[in-house]
C-alpha cells in the first residue's frame, strides 16, 4: 500500500494509510441519551430506539489506545454510508492491487 493515501470527504482529509480501525456505526436515541451502537443492534432494535444517523468512524491511533484521533462522515441513510463504504472499499483494492 501506499505510504499515504489521501481521501476527502465531508470537509476532513484523512490518511488512509495510517488507519487502524474502520467501522460503519449508528447514532441512536433512547430514554434522553445518544449512543453509538452497532447497525446490527441498531436494526434490532429500531421499534425502540430513534436512529438519528449513520456514521463510518475512522481511528488512527494504536489498538487498546484511548481513541484521541478518531474521525467521524456523517449520514442521513444506511444507503449512504454504504456508498461511501463501497468507495473505500475500491479504493483499498486497487491500492493493496498494486503493493
Amino acid at each position: 500500500m501506499a505510504d499515504t493515501m489521501l481521501y476527502e470527504a465531508q470537509g476532513l482529509q484523512l490518511d488512509l494509510s495510517k488507519i487502524t480501525r474502520l467501522y460503519p456505526a449508528a447514532i441512536v436515541e433512547g430514554g434522553g441519551a445518544e449512543a453509538q451502537v452497532s447497525l446490527e443492534w441498531a436494526d434490532l432494535k429500531k421499534d425502540e430506539v430513534k436512529i438519528a444517523e449513520y456514521v463510518l468512524v475512522f481511528d488512527f491511533d494504536p489498538p487498546g489506545e484511548v481513541p484521541a484521533q478518531r474521525k467521524l462522515l456523517h449520514f442521513e441513510t444506511k444507503a449512504a454510508l454504504f456508498e461511501t463504504m463501497q468507495s473505500l472499499s475500491d479504493i483499498f483494492e486497487k491500492a493493496y492491487k498494486g503493493a
